[in-house]
């Protein structure tokens, strides 16, 4: 009898889950295809001199067991961790790598395959000051925002309390409901709008719903009461479990010692170690559809221009819907095209600047090296300036600094294929990012010892174009049996890496138990909580 065979289209986490999976639990040989040479999709890790670069920042934390067991598998935590040990692993700012990061642990300078334990810092850079995330109401809050405005941000809060948008229509609304208008315009809007590049009231409530999901004052505020009468003890747990707490009030995460690319590549040597297949450098360019399942794909040597005919059983698609769609050599409605296209993306662009030191010099209440802000990444809230967020890789991992006297960066830029921002040249954007944060004080630039680019397409499916009628598309693709859309651009949602995985998962799951709806797939990470704790 032949071997059944699943075609994955893409190497990010969702495909090499969804290979991974076909490995431990069928008999089908899962073949991946990846257009690039990385592992990871925007979850790589791309090394540049021994420094290395985390595209937007991956925490490993989901509230899912399933996914947490599932990466501890892959790369377990170095060592159980006793509070000494976790107080130790926290505040580790990497000045010699001679420090073992656990007592009770593996050695991680002996051991690459294992999760450092760190602790999350994210603040708001405004008004030239920093702010915490979420906004507290400590007494560096107070000072730095002025009695006046706080005054407006209280009675804003009030007034939205007692007569709320009843309807949500816009992200605007969204953020207005849950932190009054003073606060949103305050901390919200600029800093979304240059995310997206489109005013909130133009951008769906849904991406609220799932990037913030139920966050809001009133839960800030029992967090900030929860932490200040736990006791000690437990405020050092072993568990990196924190089900309970609001993902955007996570205080620690798992992090691979050499980035997040690093699980999906040592995923990727499973993969080929148990008789998958993964071929890099492939793009598709044709999909052969017969009216009810697809056939096989055409896939595009990128070096050598080689076209290929592959046929499958299963198909999997983590490749955006527009290009999918389009990809289409059977009979497929105008107005399917017509939606996969009108669907839009934000793009990215990261700088990785390597310095001496920074130059911000106000942060008493933190020990530094070289004034390494102990941040793992900086809003950037400022409206005279594009950067958007600013990446401290040294507090990611000391392992990605090549040398620990330096201070690494990542520079991130939100844009469009075409505009402004991303028709620059290399060296003249690179100018451009370095002058940025020399204009609101974080650099100087004498200090700067290195730097390179990285341009990411298709980074953040968006919510507007034609998103209202993705089910067009939906519809479409549902009805062909063997075809299953997993992933980020595969559903055109902004998931989180755990929500892409829990997707391939799912679509797993459904061959195996012989499950025809894919509805369970695309509900993932729709509503305010995750399924398993609905049930």
């Amino acid at each position: 009898m032949t071997q059944k065979k699943a075609i994955i289209i893409g190497a990010g986490p969702a495909g090499l889950t969804a290979a991974y999976e076909f490995l431990e639990k069928t008999d089908i040989q899962p073949i991946v295809y990846e257009m690039s040479e990385y592992m990871g999709g925007i979850a790589k890790t791309v090394n540049y001199k021994g420094n290395r670069i985390d595209i937007g920042g991956h925490r490993f934390f989901s509230k899912s067991d399933v996914v947490m067991n599932w990466w501890q598998k892959i790369m377990p935590i170095q060592g159980a961790l006793s509070k000494d040990d976790l107080i130790l692993n926290i505040n580790y700012q990497g000045k010699t790598r001679d420090v073992q990061l656990s007592k009770s642990g593996p050695d991680p300078e002996k051991n690459n395959l294992v999760m450092l334990i760190r602790k999350r810092l994210s603040r708001i850079f405004f008004l030239r000051k920093f702010f915490n995330y979420p906004v507290s109401l400590s007494a560096e809050t107070i000072t730095n925002l002025g009695f006046v405005r706080l005054i407006k941000i209280g009675i804003s809060y009030v007034l939205i309390r007692l007569f709320p948008i009843k309807k949500e229509k816009s992200l605007e609304d969204f953020f207005i409901n849950r932190f009054g208008k003073e606060l949103y315009e305050t901390f919200f809007k600029d800093y979304t709008e240059k995310v997206w590049g489109v005013p909130c009231n133009e951008i769906k409530p849904e991406w609220g719903a799932q990037r913030i999901k139920g966050l809001s004052i009133t839960k800030t505020l029992l967090h900030a009461i929860k932490k200040l009468v736990k006791a000690p003890h437990r405020d050092a747990s072993t568990s990196i479990s924190q089900k309970d707490t609001e993902t955007s009030l996570i205080e620690r995460f798992m992090y691979p010692k050499l980035g997040p690319g690093q699980l999906w590549e040592e995923v990727a040597r499973i993969i080929k170690e148990k008789n998958g297949e993964i071929h890099i450098n492939k793009k598709v360019i044709g999909i052969n559809y017969d009216g009810e399942k697809i056939k096989s794909i055409k896939i595009k040597d990128i070096k050598t221009n080689e076209v290929s005919d592959i046929e499958g059983d299963y198909f999997f698609s983590t490749m955006s819907i527009k290009d999918l769609i389009n990809s289409f050599n059977g009979s497929v409605d105008d107005d399917v095209k017509r939606v996969a296209n009108g669907l839009q993306y934000r793009d990215f662009i990261t700088v990785g600047l390597l310095l001496k030191k920074l130059k911000i010099k106000n942060q008493t209440t933190f020990k530094t090296v070289n004034n390494v802000v102990p941040d793992n990444w900086i809003y950037i809230q400022e409206r005279d300036v594009k950067i958007g967020r600013l990446q401290v890789f040294n507090n990611w991992s000391p392992y990605l600094v090549n040398d620990l006297n330096t201070v690494w960066l990542g520079l991130e830029y939100f844009c469009n294929i075409g505009d402004e921002l991303w028709s620059k040249a290399d060296d003249e954007f690179i100018k451009f990012a370095i002058d940025e944060l020399v204009k609101i004080d974080i650099i100087e630039k004498a200090d700067v010892l290195d730097s390179t680019i990285l341009r990411v397409e298709k980074t953040y499916p968006a919510y507007f174009g034609t998103y209202d009628d993705l089910y067009v598309v939906k519809d479409f693709v549902n009805k062909i049996d063997n075809l299953y859309l997993v992933g980020r651009n595969g559903l055109h949602r902004y998931n989180n890496q755990d929500h892409s995985m829990l997707t391939a998962i799912t679509a797993v799951e459904n061959i195996i138990n012989g499950v025809k709806s894919k509805e369970n797939i695309w509900s993932v990470n729709t509503e305010e909580d995750y399924h398993e704790e609905k049930k």
